[in-house]
């Protein structure tokens, strides 16, 4: 082999390297992204049960409170998913 053909073998042999890392990267900033929605689904779902649990005992105002921490807590979730979802891109 000349040592032309090996110098583009290398060239594409590190390119296709290359590409690989990219699409991992990807995949990893989507699984942060979906992982993220699914912390911040299940906290609110956790704000509501305990909502529905107040509204049973008839503690109105508790209930309205334990809605909105669930609610709050999704939203930091869904923030840190982000978060982490940009982290996964830029690596």
């Amino acid at each position: 082999m000349s040592m032309k053909m090996m110098v583009v073998m290398a060239v594409g042999v590190a390119l296709l390297g290359v590409s690989t890392l990219v699409q991992a990267g990807e995949m990893k900033a989507q699984v942060e992204a979906a992982t993220g929605e699914v912390k911040a689904t299940t906290e609110e779902a956790k704000g509501e049960v305990k909502a529905k649990v107040e509204e049973a005992k008839g503690n109105k105002m508790s209930a309205a409170m334990e809605r909105g921490k669930g609610k709050a807590k999704g939203a930091v979730e869904r923030a840190k998913g982000k978060v982490k979802e940009m982290k996964a891109k830029t690596q």
